[in-house]
Formats: C-alpha cells, sequence, structure tokens
C-alpha cells in the first residue's frame, strides 16, 4: 500500500488523504460497541469506540491480516459535540486498538443508529496480504 499526499496539502492527523492498494478485499460490516453476544459494552461513547475497534481487529484477524491492511474507515457517530469534545480520548483508544495506523477516513455525523444506545458504527476496508 502507498499513502496518497498531494503536494502542498499540510499533513492529515489521524488519517491519510488517500491510500493506493493493489490486491484482494475484505470490506467489514459497520461494527458497533457490542461484544460478542450482542450486547453494548455500556452507554459511553468511548467505551463503545472501543469494543466497536476490538471488533473490526477481531474481524480482520479472522481474515489473516492484521490494522495495517486497513485502507478506510468510515465512522458514524450520533453526537459530533461528543466526539469533538473527546477526540483525544478517542486518538489514544485508536492507537491502543490498531496502532499507529492511519486509513483513508470519514467520520458522518448521524441522528441515530439501528441498534437502540448505539453511539458509534465504524464500516472498514481491507486489503488482504498476498
Amino acid at each position: 500500500m502507498e499513502i496518497v499526499q498531494p503536494d502542498g496539502w499540510a499533513r492529515p492527523q489521524g488519517y491519510s488523504n488517500g491510500i493506493a492498494a493493489e490486491g484482494r478485499f475484505l470490506f467489514v460490516a459497520g461494527q458497533i460497541g457490542w461484544d460478542e453476544q450482542r450486547n453494548l459494552v455500556g452507554p459511553d461513547f468511548i467505551d463503545q469506540l472501543r469494543q466497536a475497534l476490538i471488533n473490526i481487529r477481531a474481524v480482520l484477524e479472522a481474515a489473516a491480516v492484521g490494522p495495517e491492511g486497513l485502507v478506510r474507515l468510515t465512522w458514524y457517530v450520533t453526537d459530533i459535540a461528543d466526539y469533538r469534545a473527546r477526540v483525544a480520548e478517542v486518538g489514544t483508544v485508536y492507537r491502543d486498538v490498531l496502532g499507529k495506523v492511519f486509513p483513508a477516513m470519514a467520520v458522518v455525523a448521524v441522528s441515530e443508529l439501528v441498534e437502540p444506545g448505539a453511539k458509534v458504527e465504524i464500516e472498514a476496508t481491507a486489503v488482504l496480504p498476498r
């Protein structure tokens, strides 16, 4: 994979503007902050975020790829103000679970998610090793 950064653009923090990749793709369904038994880990945004990222990592590992295979993440959050206020915690949790891997990302504010009580859902795309 190759990070794509247009000349003259400021370096993004915590994500990449573009990733060029070649190979077999893994598309990970939106993951929320629930455990293996589909129970939300609690009402806190950061706790749910940590679990959603753990769930993504588990799907990656089931496909024999680690976080370094990630090329795209799309985050859906129900409280953008909470996300912004806790962005330092978001970064810490992200690095704790996925490491220093920064794929192309988007964060989208939504009014609600399908699962009652869910505050974050994250879709992922990864490229599998050859």
